[in-house]
């Protein structure tokens, strides 16, 4: 009895001497997953950020047809749903405010300005709903068209705050025809590209790593 009671008593002392020695390489690699997911999320925002400075090419940086197709659109809203809102809003912010010092468009004042805060509220908006929203197909369309809207009321308050302390005229027609009507082929491209890229994008694992590590498999569907 005095053997088996020291054996387990030795048992102990070694098993608790482990359990630290278990929850630290537990933490390292808990801290080793989280700066992998921060690395890929700025690579991945940086790519974001790049194709904003090319999708405009595509029109010939013809304002006229930039407005209506709004390429820049694109990267920034596809960045919420990839790297989520904290990235988005950098990137939507400075994409504009970047490629005006880069190429000269789109001109700073008013027309960068207001779209570095439309960008901006694109892309946080739809990180914030990607990420409270179920990982479903209407949901991804319920994220997309919220950004959206969210994005161009922002474009308009900002184009309202900046007539108001300057020379720019701005009414609520000029809101209308700026952020929907002139925008329509915009707003369908968008709604017909987006959500395939990030369906795809969940198909392949490329996006939602904690999701689909913890959900069940009839969610993935």
């Amino acid at each position: 009895m005095v053997f088996l009671y020291s054996a387990i008593k030795k048992t102990n002392i070694i098993i608790k001497k482990g359990l630290p020695d278990m929850k630290t390489n537990k933490n390292n690699q808990q801290e080793s997953k989280t700066n992998n997911e921060n690395v890929r999320n700025v690579v991945n925002a940086a790519l974001c950020l790049a194709l904003c400075m090319v999708l405009p090419f595509l029109t010939g940086q013809i304002p006229q047809i930039g407005s209506a197709l709004s390429p820049m659109h694109i990267p920034a809203l596809l960045c919420g749903f990839i790297c989520g809102w904290p990235y988005a809003l950098v990137v939507g912010f400075a994409a504009p405010l970047l490629r005006f010092m880069l190429f000269g468009m789109p001109p700073l004042f008013p027309t960068g300005t207001a779209m570095a805060f439309e960008l901006a509220a694109y892309g946080a908006a739809a990180g914030i709903l990607y990420k409270k929203l179920p990982r479903t197909i209407p949901c991804i369309y319920i994220s997309l068209i919220g950004a959206m809207l969210a994005g161009r009321v922002v474009w308009g308050t900002a184009m309202a705050v900046i007539a108001g302390v300057s020379q720019v005229q701005f009414s609520f027609q000029a809101f209308l025809a700026g952020a929907f009507l002139n925008a329509v082929p915009g707003i369908i491209c968008h709604i017909i590209l987006i959500p395939v890229i990030i369906i795809a994008l969940q198909k392949a694992h490329f996006i939602d790593h904690e999701y689909y590590s913890s959900a069940r498999p009839d969610t993935l569907n």
